[in-house]
């Protein structure tokens, strides 16, 4: 369920992978859910610039 625009979930992580995400949002001054949030939107412009745009069914 959303919730003003955000959807929650329960995610796993390799441990190593989560704690250089920590460093780095640590360094850019965000929280790490925001710089989680970040990576997954550059890697979703990164997929569409090569695959084309996602269109998704309830736009």
């Amino acid at each position: 369920m959303a919730y003003n625009g955000k959807v929650a979930t329960q995610m796993r992580y390799d441990e190593i992978l989560y704690k250089k995400t920590k460093i780095i949002a640590e360094n850019e001054l965000r929280t790490t859910n925001a710089q989680i949030e970040y990576f997954m939107k550059l890697g979703v412009e990164a997929y569409e610039k090569e695959h084309g745009t996602i269109t998704l069914s309830d736009e």
